[in-house]
């Protein structure tokens, strides 16, 4: 059984066991967290699509930790000028406990 879900406004495909890493969330490592916003569920029973969600089905998580990206170099370049700066994104690492539909 695998879930699409929406984080952050990004879309992951996930299964039971599945560890990903999502944009960042304000809980605690430790803590176990629901997503509801499950815009697909596909298993046994055949594939439910949601519009734009599925009601009542959600994905329960556990935050493994938090942590930063790889950094971006963004470099401006222009006739006399040019600046660089660097960018980390924060992210929140989940693994993946149940799908319920």
């Amino acid at each position: 059984m695998y879930a699409v879900i929406e984080s952050g406004s990004k879309q992951y495909r996930v299964a039971e066991g599945d560890v990903i890493e999502v944009e960042s969330l304000p809980v605690e490592a430790g803590k176990e967290v629901e997503l509801e916003r499950v815009l697909m569920v596909a298993g046994d029973g055949g594939v439910k699509v949601g519009t734009p969600t599925i009601e009542g089905a959600k994905v329960t998580a556990t935050v493994k930790g938090h942590g930063r990206g790889k950094k971006i170099i963004v470099y401006k370049h222009k006739k006399n000028y040019h600046k660089k700066q660097g960018h980390r994104q924060n992210f929140t690492r989940l693994q993946i406990d149940k799908i319920t539909s």
